[in-house]
């Protein structure tokens, strides 16, 4: 049995608490949140878990074995650095921390404690984005061309965050999850119509060196809700739908081809439309499987579908996408993340 204890109870926490409380052996010690109002709401549902303000209370009981953090991303890296220090096992809620730095500074503390380090990035585990990656993997697209997402909303307004950092990783972490090329550059624009500097509408471009295109459309600005993402092959092209009920993804067998005519300096363009089929899906509950993959990665010492890394890397697109729009659109070549984090446990404590 692994003994949890969760620090946030506002938004996505009773979600936490909700699923880690049902997931295989696990154990809902505690649940830190500085409003007594939330814990309150918290002893109506779950009489039998502990609810503490501080959420040191958490991170220094030496009855618990992990701690999920689900606080404002400003937060992540202190409250995380001191629960890895413990030798705590750790959950972060996505992002994973305000920068590629703080990062790789809990990743390499993670390795150098001997506990586990993940990401609850949540879409993973749901039985669509199952199904792409399968999809992706067999070649049943071809070879894909083009991942296209749009994820707007009216509000939440975050007031630490712009609406890339708070709605895109979802989208990258899919992206990260089923392309494995690894990206080469990035552009960003955003505006902000709140005049506070953080940015309410977004778009972020993602290139690749083969040519592979990713680009996601984030806003908080509108009048319809719409989460939406294409992804594009020379033989076939997902419609992935996250808000029908039914048929989240639908296959279209319908591509193109071309022929260059160097002699008339034109390309020809063959369309070719075929049926639609609709995949049976997994329909578990992708929180649940997250915590259960959190426990049995603990348990067996393995590394999760969600890993640290991944979150790294979801991290690094969006630090140089605020680059980017501090720069109208340039180009933010990424660095690559296959050297070896150096940073000793004194460096990361200080």
């Amino acid at each position: 049995m692994v003994n949890v204890g969760i620090i946030g109870y506002g938004y996505w926490g009773p979600n936490l608490v909700r699923n880690f409380f049902a997931a295989a052996d696990c154990c809902v010690k505690a649940v830190a949140d500085g409003r007594s109002e939330r814990l309150q709401q918290l002893g109506k549902v779950f009489p039998t878990i502990k609810g503490v303000q501080d959420a040191e209370d958490i991170i220094y009981d030496p009855d618990i074995d992990a701690v999920i953090i689900a606080t404002p991303v400003s937060t992540h890296f202190t409250l995380a650095r001191k629960a890895l220090a413990e030798g705590k096992h750790v959950l972060i809620e996505k992002p994973m921390t305000s920068s590629t730095e703080e990062a790789e500074l809990l990743i390499n503390l993670a390795k150098q404690k001997g506990v586990l380090l993940m990401v609850d990035h949540t879409f993973l585990y749901t039985g669509a984005v199952e199904k792409m990656k399968y999809l992706v993997d067999n070649k049943e697209l071809g070879n894909i061309k083009y991942l296209d997402s749009t994820r707007i909303n009216l509000g939440l307004f975050q007031s630490d965050i712009n609406v890339l950092w708070d709605l895109a990783p979802h989208d990258i972490s899919i992206l990260n999850y089923i392309v494995r090329e690894r990206p080469y550059s990035v552009n960003a624009t955003g505006i902000t119509h709140t005049n506070n500097n953080i940015e309410n509408i977004a778009y972020l471009t993602v290139n690749y060196a083969s040519g592979f295109i990713a680009h996601f459309n984030c806003s908080w600005t509108s009048p319809v809700k719409v989460r939406m993402m294409l992804i594009g092959g020379d033989q076939k092209m997902i419609l992935y739908n996250d808000l029908e009920p039914t048929e989240k993804v639908k296959i279209y067998d319908t591509g193109y081809s071309y022929l260059n005519d160097e002699e008339k300096n034109k390309v020809r363009i063959d369309y070719r439309t075929g049926d639609i089929h609709v995949p049976k899906l997994a329909t578990t509950e992708a929180l649940l499987g997250m915590a259960n993959d959190f426990i049995s990665s603990i348990q067996e010492k393995k590394e999760p579908k969600s890993s640290c890394q991944l979150g790294l890397d979801v991290v690094r697109i969006l630090e140089a996408s605020s680059e980017s729009i501090k720069h109208n659109g340039r180009e933010v070549i990424l660095e690559s993340s296959t050297s070896p984090v150096t940073h000793t446990i004194q460096e990361v404590l200080i």
